[in-house]
């Protein structure tokens, strides 16, 4: 059974998305080969999707916009996300991640 591969680092956790743009609303839509998948309702364009994907899981997991990074795959809809954390908040963020990709 595959699952949502997160790597820690010592301040953040990097994991991979698979987007989907263009979708009726913003959702979890579980896993795509070992990445949280994500439906977007932002068109892929001028960075709109980019931009809602970071707002949509700041407010899921409920840290700040700015914590979050897109490290690579701006323009892919496979992308690879980091997060800045403290060492008391990882655990509990990544349990919500692992949540969401069990949807």
């Amino acid at each position: 059974m595959s699952s949502l591969e997160i790597t820690e680092k010592k301040d953040s956790i990097a994991f991979r998305v698979y987007v989907q743009p263009k979708s009726k609303k913003n959702m979890f839509a579980g896993l795509f080969e070992n990445a949280l998948k994500i439906k977007i309702a932002a068109q892929p364009a001028d960075g709109a999707a980019n931009a809602m994907l970071i707002k949509f899981l700041s407010k899921s997991l409920k840290i700040p916009k700015s914590s979050i990074t897109i490290t690579s795959g701006h323009t892919s809809r496979n992308k690879r996300l980091a997060i800045s954390l403290e060492d008391s908040d990882k655990a509990s963020v990544k349990s919500l991640l692992e949540s969401f990709a069990a949807k």
